[in-house]
């Protein structure tokens, strides 16, 4: 996937944002929103697109816009560093390939040793009650 050109087709807005940076914070517009619109990508292919959706689910409007945002910095071009360089690793912990489980059984050794410890435990237990003669 060719991030340049993906980067491209971002927009952002800047608000103010809050946090650190005292009077600087109430007359600047530091905080950076990134916003993806995955419909009208030209870079990604529909299979990309629909693991997207699939993936990302829970940060995707209706309207099909990833949203990200970043306050972290005092700077608005860190914070366009920092929120790019999130977009990217989100996008490409979503497209990649996630490894098929292969379903395990557990060994006859390990089934034989917890069997025997739980009749020991039940033993010691046995013993620990009153004899009624």
């Amino acid at each position: 996937m060719k991030t340049d050109a993906l980067i491209n087709e971002l927009k952002f807005s800047t608000a103010r944002s809050s946090g650190s940076g005292g009077q600087h914070v109430n007359k600047t517009e530091t905080k950076v929103e990134l916003i993806f619109d995955i419909d009208n990508s030209e870079i990604l292919r529909e299979r990309e697109k629909n693991v997207l959706y699939q993936n990302l689910a829970n940060r995707i409007s209706k309207n099909g816009l990833l949203r990200m945002s970043s306050q972290v910095k005092r700077s608005q071009v860190l914070n366009k560093k920092v929120v790019i360089q999130k977009f990217i690793d989100t996008i490409q912990h979503a497209l990649k390939p996630q490894k098929k489980r292969i379903p395990t059984r557990k060994s006859r050794a390990v089934n034989e040793k917890r069997l025997k410890n739980k009749r020991v435990k039940a033993d010691i237990k046995e013993m620990r009650k009153k004899l009624n003669l």
